[in-house]
């Protein structure tokens, strides 16, 4: 018997959904739903997903690939304020709540399949079905209260060698997946001064 292989929209849907299971139950009726407004997309390498100044209407599930979420100072020099890989969720929450323009950008760091999710849809399922409720607590909960702070914190406490240890211990995955000066501009210091980190340890 010929086993039937799935394609890699079925393969990013079925991760799609372990990834919010991983949170909360999620049923078959929300998940036919949420299927039916949301949409699979590659992109290729330095492609940008979330453009700043635009106003947007999605967010994105990264089944494979890097995205980094990046800002620009006062000076123009890039800020990469976070990096999304395999089972994360891209996009600009500040902007899609308010309707605003964004001040974030959304960039592929690597060729990438992601799912995009409409977001005002997304909203409107979240209110009439408990079990997305509760995905959605339990994601903010991790992703944005307990996550955020330990941050903040480790900007002003923390020295540049210590932020690099903390970032290579919390994320070991990316370290050979990006480039010294998007890993420096995520830390708040030049590639030289990263390059120097890395000699001395």
């Amino acid at each position: 018997m010929e086993l039937m292989t799935l394609s890699d929209e079925e393969k990013a849907y079925l991760a799609l959904r372990k990834s919010l299971e991983s949170y909360s139950f999620i049923s078959n009726e929300t998940w036919q739903a949420l299927r039916g407004f949301s949409k699979f997309r590659s992109l290729t390498k330095d492609c940008i997903l979330y453009r700043i100044g635009e106003v947007p209407n999605s967010y994105a599930y990264v089944y494979q690939g890097l995205v980094r979420c990046f800002v620009y100072d006062e000076k123009g020099n890039e800020y990469n304020k976070n990096f999304f890989d395999e089972g994360m969720f891209p996009g600009s929450m500040t902007a899609l709540l308010t309707s605003t323009p964004s001040i974030l950008a959304f960039e592929a760091l690597e060729d990438a399949l992601i799912i995009e999710i409409d977001f005002s849809a997304y909203r409107k399922l979240m209110i009439e079905k408990d079990d997305l409720k509760l995905f959605q607590i339990h994601y903010l909960e991790k992703n944005w209260l307990l996550a955020k702070e330990p941050r903040e914190i480790e900007i002003v406490q923390d020295n540049a060698t210590a932020r690099y240890l903390r970032f290579i211990d919390k994320h070991p995955n990316l370290v050979d997946r990006l480039a010294q000066y998007h890993i420096a501009s995520h830390l708040g210091i030049t590639p030289t001064q990263l390059s120097r980190i890395r000699k001395n340890l």
